[in-house]
């Protein structure tokens, strides 16, 4: 028992060692020299390791831009956080084991599903199954269950979430990158889905369907071309403007020994310069992963391919991602006022789920209607991914986890159907 806690506490939760990991049994799987295996899966991790370094400088730069969104505006509500659930279920009560197990049990499952059914999808987002375990545990405990029956029901329900979703999402994902070598490994897949169905209804179609990449400026505005460029205008102006509103008082707490403003400045260079790290990982990792998983997919899961975080699909269309970024940002910000009308919570705009969730789903609205399905798909998956969250306060706060709530809306559609459905059924039987 100690060793199993010991693999799923320090490696299977390290996702760069876990991606190592595979990607060297792919190598082995085809026998490839000893230094090609070692070449290939030191630069698997290091690709991975890269695109969580520009993840972390993001999130740093979005943490500040949070805390001077909710200052300047006087927002106070719920912001949604499954780590707070996490934290609390594990210490409260005591659920840290099961959750641990269940982790493990949904890696097992995946790889029992994909091998025996069509769906050959391996989730490889370490992070995103954790939370996934988290949210199967806690309702299957609230709904009675204990034990191995706790953690086998929740690794098989999470099990099918990691392949369904990366299932759903492929016919997107193979016209974005032009290939079906690698699919979408994000929890996030109910709102993409849902944008894109917005886009088709509302964006643009036929010849009139007009790409936010193929924007044409004029001479004097060309240097926007340029992806890094694109993203500073917007980014910089955004960050100056709500520090403005935060005022000098509470923004220079934040700013030490800075003048707010600047430091403002530089924390919108800062989230630039995340986004060029995280697109270099990007790049490094896809050219080892998907080479090294074609010898998973040749001997243990046949067909495989590799679901793999969303960031993986922004270097395919980097300007639907700013804008899906900002749409989905005025979405949640819209349902945060309206929501409360309807008696329910509100929710505080999440700028890292605004930004990953809300720039990956910017992609789907724009392949599938333009810049039209971007702009009116992308409000409308802001307030989509603020309304589900807000439909389980009421739940979390009879479980005991006052004034939060989770983020991801393919976990807490999970959560949804324990709530509604399996926790009932499993409780009348």
């Amino acid at each position: 028992m100690r060793v199993i806690n010991f693999i799923i506490e320090n490696i299977l939760t390290q996702a760069s060692v876990t991606i190592a990991l595979i990607a060297m049994l792919g190598l082995i799987l085809q026998k490839k020299s000893a230094g090609q295996v070692i070449s290939g899966s030191l630069k698997t991790m290091l690709g991975f390791m890269v695109l969580v370094a520009g993840s972390s400088i993001i999130v740093g730069s979005l943490t500040y831009f949070g805390k001077i969104f909710a200052e300047g505006f006087h927002m106070q509500g719920i912001v949604p956080s499954i780590e707070a659930i996490n934290g609390q279920a594990m210490n409260e009560l005591g659920l840290g084991r099961d959750i641990a197990l269940t982790f493990l049990a949904i890696f097992v499952f995946n790889i029992i599903i994909a091998r025996f059914t069509k769906w050959k999808y391996i989730f490889l987002t370490g992070q995103a199954i954790l939370w996934m375990a988290t949210m199967t545990t806690v309702f299957g405990y609230f709904a009675g269950l204990r034990g191995i029956t706790l953690i086998l029901v929740g690794g098989f329900i999470g099990a099918v979430f990691a392949v369904a979703m990366p299932a759903i999402a492929q016919p997107f994902v193979r016209k974005i990158t032009g290939s079906d070598d690698i699919a979408l490994g994000h929890f996030c897949t109910v709102g993409y889905v849902f944008e894109a169905g917005v886009a088709k209804v509302f964006g643009e179609k036929g010849d009139k369907k007009k790409s936010v990449e193929d924007l044409k400026l004029p001479a004097q505005l060309e240097f926007l071309q340029d992806t890094y460029l694109s993203v500073m205008v917007i980014m910089v102006p955004l960050y100056i403007i709500t520090a403005a509103f935060a005022g000098a008082d509470f923004a220079s707490t934040l700013s030490g020994d800075t003048h707010y403003l600047m430091f403002a400045f530089l924390q919108a260079i800062q989230f630039v310069v995340g986004v060029y790290v995280l697109l270099a990982g990007v790049r490094l990792l896809l050219g080892e992963i998907v080479p090294a998983f074609r010898g998973i997919a040749m001997r243990l899961v046949p067909n495989a391919k590799p679901a793999l975080d969303c960031p993986v699909l922004f270097p395919f269309s980097p300007n639907a991602v700013i804008v899906g970024f900002i749409t989905t940002t005025i979405g949640c910000v819209i349902a945060m006022f309206v929501l409360p009308v309807f008696g329910l919570a509100m929710i505080l705009p999440g700028m890292l789920t605004a930004f990953f969730a809300g720039g990956t789903a910017g992609i789907f609205g724009n392949l599938v209607g333009g810049r039209r399905g971007a702009v009116i798909g992308g409000i409308a998956h802001g307030f989509f991914i603020t309304l589900l969250p807000a439909l389980l306060v009421t739940t979390f706060n009879s479980m005991g986890f006052v004034n939060t709530t989770a983020t991801d809306v393919d976990t807490v559609t999970a959560a949804l159907l324990y709530a509604w459905l399996i926790g009932p059924l499993l409780k009348a039987f």
